[in-house]
């Protein structure tokens, strides 16, 4: 039988989550998060005890019935490895390019780091260095997680430097599609392509001018 003060306890701790939850744009938060809304550390050490949130990483957690969405895969994924960029099929999918479906998380890491693992996530790595690591690439969140991810016309480029992966097919696709919808410039591609040569998307974008 509950106690009383049992009762209110959990009532309190209840409020308290909705309050979180009110303060938090995701699935993802921090302890700051807490703080700002007004709650002690010492409740969320509470709930996390109670398995009604879980810590994912350090100084990162989540609400443990959170939905698992393409966003939440790419936010824990972004939280467990910050040094990365969501690439290729998954960023793709991010900016609304071409009919690709990631069947896991694409992600660069760079040249030399040890490939992670996270159980429950499929990974498709990719290695970046050098102005690969760093030009056309934006900032971003996941469920409120920060990201770095390959923007439009360098997600096109790299479909086309990394074809081998891909298939002959999702290359030319997504740069009709993201041509045909405004998403990229040709002009925005050929600034990439000065800075990440790719013979077959030259060739495709000169066919394309005839």
């Amino acid at each position: 039988m509950t106690r009383p003060a049992e009762k209110i306890s959990q009532i309190r701790l209840n409020d308290s989550l909705q309050r979180l939850r009110a303060a938090t744009p995701g699935a993802f938060f921090r302890p700051r998060q807490v703080e700002e809304a007004g709650l002690s550390l010492g409740v969320l050490r509470t709930l996390v005890r109670q398995g009604r949130i879980e810590k994912v990483g350090r100084g990162l957690y989540r609400f443990a019935d959170a939905e698992l969405t393409e966003s939440y895969s790419l936010a824990m994924v972004c939280a467990r490895v910050p040094k990365s960029v969501v690439c290729l099929v998954s960023a793709l999918s991010v900016h609304g390019i071409g009919t690709q479906l990631p069947h896991g998380v694409w992600l660069a890491i760079p040249h030399k780091a040890e490939p992670p693992r996270i159980s429950g996530v499929r990974l498709e790595l990719v290695r970046f260095s050098g102005a690969a690591w760093s030009y056309g690439i934006e900032d971003t969140s996941f469920e409120g997680v920060r990201a770095r991810i390959t923007g439009p016309a360098r997600t096109v480029v790299d479909c086309f430097r990394y074809q081998r992966l891909l298939g002959p097919e999702a290359p030319m696709e997504a740069l009709g599609d993201a041509l045909r919808r405004r998403k990229v410039t040709v002009a925005q591609l050929s600034r990439v392509l000065e800075r990440l040569p790719s013979r077959r998307l030259a060739a495709a974008l000169d066919v394309r001018s005839i």
